[in-house]
C-alpha cells in the first residue's frame, strides 16, 4: 500500500491518469510569496501613517499647550502690575499719614501752631498721573512669551480645533521634500510619511524647548511676585500701626 505525501491531494481525479501524481493541497493560508509581500507593505504604510497622524496630533496639542502657558503668563503680568499700584497706594498712604500725624502734633500747641502759620509751606509733592506704565515682567518670561508668539501661525496651520486639514497633511506626498532623501525608504509613499514624521519630532522638540522656557519665566514671575506680596505684607502692617496712633492722638485734642 502506497502512501502519497502530505502535499498532495489522493482524491484528485486527474490522480487516476498514468503517469500524473496526486494534485497538492491547497491551504488558504499559504498565499502566494508575491502576495504575502503585498501585504507586508500595506501593514507597513499602515504603521507609518498611523504614526505620522500621532505625532501630528501630539504637535497640535503642544502648540495648545503653549498657548495656554502664553494666556497664563499674560495673566500673571497684569497680577503684576495691580501688585504695583497696590503697593504704590499703600505708599501714598503712608506719606499723606505722616503729614497728617506733623499738622496733629503742631495743633496740640498754640506756639507751634503759630509757628507753623508763618512758616513758608513746603513744597507739594505734584500729583502722580493716573496713567501707568504697563507692567514690566522679567526677562526670561518676557524672552518667552516673545518667542511663543512668533510661533502663533503654526497653531492656525496645525491645530485641528482651528482649521480643517489640508489633504496634504493626510495624504502622502505633502511632506517636504527639502530633507535628503537618502536616508529614507525608496517607496514614495512611505518616504513621505517618514519625512512627515521626522517634521512632526523637529518641531516638537523646539516646541517642547519653548514650553520649557515658558515654566521657567512664570516660576521667576511668581518668586518675583512674592516677594512683592512680603513687602506689601510688611507695609500694610505698618500702616495699620501708624492709623491707630493717628486716631489715639485725635482723640487726645
Amino acid at each position: 500500500m502506497s502512501a502519497y505525501p502530505r502535499s498532495f491531494n489522493p482524491f484528485d481525479d486527474d490522480a487516476e491518469d498514468e503517469g500524473t501524481g496526486p494534485a497538492p493541497w491547497t491551504d488558504a493560508r499559504d498565499g502566494a510569496p508575491a502576495d504575502r509581500q503585498q501585504a507586508l507593505r500595506q501593514e507597513v504604510l499602515r504603521r507609518a501613517e498611523a504614526t505620522a497622524s500621532s505625532t501630528g496630533r501630539s504637535l497640535s496639542l503642544m502648540y495648545e499647550s503653549e498657548r495656554i502657558g502664553v494666556a497664563s503668563s499674560e495673566e500673571l503680568i497684569r497680577q503684576r502690575g495691580a501688585l504695583e499700584r497696590t503697593e504704590k497706594m499703600v505708599d501714598k498712604m503712608e506719606q499723606d499719614l505722616k503729614a497728617s500725624q506733623k499738622h496733629i502734633s503742631s495743633i496740640k500747641s498754640v506756639f507751634g501752631g503759630l509757628v507753623n502759620y508763618f512758616r513758608a509751606k513746603p513744597a507739594e509733592t505734584p500729583p502722580q498721573q493716573n496713567g501707568t506704565l504697563a507692567p514690566q515682567p522679567n526677562s526670561r518670561l518676557k524672552e518667552a512669551i516673545s518667542s511663543s508668539k512668533d510661533q502663533e501661525a503654526q497653531y492656525q496651520a496645525s491645530h485641528p480645533n482651528l482649521r480643517r486639514l489640508h489633504d496634504s497633511d493626510s495624504v502622502p506626498g505633502g511632506a517636504s521634500s527639502a530633507v535628503s532623501t537618502e536616508a529614507y525608504p525608496k517607496n514614495p509613499h512611505l518616504r513621505a510619511y517618514h519625512q512627515k514624521i521626522d517634521s512632526n519630532l523637529d518641531e516638537l522638540s523646539v516646541g517642547l524647548g519653548r514650553l520649557k522656557d515658558i515654566a521657567l519665566g512664570m516660576q521667576t514671575e511668581i518668586e518675583e511676585q512674592d516677594d512683592i506680596l512680603d513687602r506689601l505684607t510688611t507695609k500694610v502692617d505698618k500702616l495699620d500701626v501708624n492709623i491707630k496712633s493717628t486716631e489715639k492722638k485725635v482723640r487726645q485734642l
